[in-house]
This record gives C-alpha cells, structure tokens and sequence, in this order.
C-alpha cells in the first residue's frame, strides 16, 4: 500500500496547534523574565502604572539608553523650530532632560507633568503650536481622525508632528502578535471601540495610516505633508525587555548591538519594529 496521505484540513490543524503550544512555551519563557514590581499591577491604565513605568524607564540602562536615542530624533526635528514645542503621552518619560523646553502632557494628571488634556481636543488656539512630538501614542487614540484634524488647527504653518510608533514588518508583527499584551491588527481601521488610555490600542493603527491608506490620509489632511517615513530598531526595544521584562542583555553592550542594527538598515523594510513618521504643516 502506498502511504496514506493526511487531508490538507488536517495538515493545517496540526500546524496551527504546533503553532500554538509554540507560542504557549514562549509565553511562559516571557512570564518567567518578568519584572517583581510589575506583577501585582491591577489596573493598566491607573495614574500609578505611569509612575511605575517611569522609574523602570530610569532604573533599566539598557531602555534608558534607547528613550535617550528617540528624544534626539525629537531634538534634531524640532531644533529650527520656535515657539512651543508640545510632548503628547509624556507618561513617566523624561523628554525635558534631552529638550528643556518641552511642554509634556498626558492624558493622566501624572505628577511632574505640565498639562492634561486629550490629544482628541486640545486646549491650544489655532496654528499656535510649533511641534507636536509623541512615542508609542497614535495607536492608543481611538479616534485617529479626530486627532490629526486637531493636530492640523493646531499647527503654524512650518510646525511638524513627530511620532515614534510601532511598524508593521514581518519581525515586527510575529513580536506584535504573539509576544505583547496589546492588539495588533494590519486589517483594522484607523481607530477602535474603547477609551482606556493604556490597555485599548491598535499597534497596527500608524502602519493602517501612513502606509496602506496613505492616500487617503494625503487627501484628508493635503495640508500634512509626510515629510518623513522610516522603519527601524528592530532588536533593541526587545532586548531591553521593555516595560515589564528584565533586560536581556547588558546596558554596556548598547551600542553593540545598535552598531548591528545600523548594519543591517537595509532590511528594516522586513525587520524594524519601530517606525518615525514627521509630517510637517504646508
């Protein structure tokens, strides 16, 4: 007899429950880093979780080091730019050690922060503000529409916006997936039901915008210009283990590794978790 040949059903079931138990013995790897002091947190989007990522983001050399390198692509942005310079989702960040001037902001009335307010309505006067700078925020906005038309009014003419967000690659969006807490859907919308701060989000929402529907994000905001588009940094915010893992390597072996990453740039296209988009106000 000739060797029996399982249905392509029952091939694809076996390759998804291989997938799974996969994903479940990651899972547990990851569950196993974790940091102690974010173990008991309760509720995600609590003023007291900004505060706690804030201390992480100073204790670990490694993510310090990587924020560090992200506010100076906000400082070589905005440094031709006068007049107020606005941080959107400043959290438990430190953008004023890098650029004095900022004005943070959070939805959160998180100590140490200038303003609150919601980035869907914003206490600014028209074309009044000079930059709007922002990392890991549009894809937690629900209503991304709503957003740029406030970043629009708000804008002078010449004033940028600068976001730091998660990309869309194939390294990217296994990590997204699989190995992080918050949604990420390539085929969702530019926005999403819900209205907490933290724990509702789309990582996919900056990718949905300015990629697949670029044109139509150029037809409703033609004065936006996309002045930039990169992807980037595909292994340090991994290593760095983020906001809630040990950090996987060393803070001493940064710029290693950043070497590495600057050596493979060219395929950031496939392998960038992170992606810069500047839009600048015609």
């Amino acid at each position: 007899m000739g060797k029996r040949v399982l249905p392509t059903s029952t091939k694809g079931r076996d390759n998804i429950l291989l997938q799974r138990n996969s994903t479940k013995k990651i899972m547990k790897i990851v569950e196993w880093l974790r940091l102690p002091e974010v173990r008991n947190i309760e509720n995600l989007d609590a003023i007291s979780t900004s505060v706690l990522h804030g201390r992480i983001i100073r204790k670990k050399g490694f993510l310090r080091k990587l924020y560090t390198d992200f506010y100076k692509q906000f400082l070589r942005s905005s440094k031709d730019l006068d007049g107020l310079l606005i941080e959107l989702g400043s959290g438990g960040g430190f953008l004023k050690e890098v650029i004095p001037n900022v004005i943070t902001s959070d939805i959160l009335p998180v100590e140490g922060v200038d303003l609150c307010f919601s980035a869907l309505l914003m206490p600014f006067p028209n074309q009044t503000v000079s930059a709007f700078l922002m990392i890991d925020v549009l894809h937690h906005l629900p209503d991304s529409f709503l957003f740029f038309k406030e970043v629009n009014r708000c804008l002078k003419v010449g004033g940028k916006c600068v976001m730091i967000e998660p990309a869309n690659t194939l390294w990217s969006r296994f990590v997204y997936q699989n190995l992080h807490h918050e949604d990420f859907d390539p085929n969702g919308e530019w926005g999403f039901e819900g209205r907490r701060p933290l724990s509702d989000a789309n990582g996919a929402i900056p990718w949905i915008i300015f990629c697949r529907d670029r044109k139509r994000f150029e037809k409703e905001f033609p004065d936006l210009k996309i002045a930039h588009l990169s992807f980037s940094t595909p292994f340090r915010y991994l290593l760095s283990g983020g906001l809630s893992v040990r950090s996987l390597v060393p803070s001493f072996f940064y710029n290693t590794i950043k070497g590495v990453e600057f050596l493979l740039s060219p395929l950031n296209r496939y392998l960038g978790m992170f992606m810069k988009i500047e839009l600048e106000k015609k």
